[in-house]
């Protein structure tokens, strides 16, 4: 009898064959550096490829496709960009960047997502279900993700 399936388990069946060996990690850089980084250092930069050491999932190094001046201004910002990213993702996934300078970056318009504000139900369903998650940063991460969920323009 077919029931409920978690989604851990469903989708690297689904995105695995598309995202091939870079994993779901890199996909999810991939659709939302944008709000990784912010907009602005969106447009001149992209995440080309992560590689992490053999047999680990953590501590990779990100390469990231940087567009002339962008790449010492990214240098500076390595630390807070990093930072970033393992916020995003909840765990130390990323140690270091490697920067590929005079890279072109793909030339798509992107723009900042805008999630549609929501209810006070919605807001109320968000809190309640992570309530009892002890760990703040777990729970912050968890309320975000449900937001954005929840939030999606149809």
């Amino acid at each position: 009898m077919a029931g409920p399936r978690l989604i851990g388990r469903t989708v690297p069946e689904v995105a695995g064959k598309a995202l091939g060996k870079k994993g779901l990690a890199f996909g999810a850089l991939i659709t939302d550096w944008p709000s990784i980084v912010g907009h602005q250092l969106a447009l001149r930069t992209q995440p080309d490829k992560l590689v992490f050491p053999r047999g680990k999932r953590e501590d990779a190094t990100l390469h990231v496709r940087a567009m002339g001046a962008i790449a010492l201004e990214l240098q500076h910002l390595e630390p807070l960009i990093i930072e970033k990213i393992n916020g995003f993702f909840g765990y130390k996934a990323v140690s270091r960047l490697r920067l590929v300078h005079a890279a072109p970056v793909a030339t798509k318009t992107l723009r900042a997502p805008q999630p549609r504000p929501l209810s006070m139900d919605e807001e109320i369903t968000v809190m309640s279900a992570t309530a009892t998650i002890e760990d703040e940063g777990l729970r912050e991460a968890l309320e975000r993700f449900g937001r954005s969920l929840l939030g999606r323009r149809k």
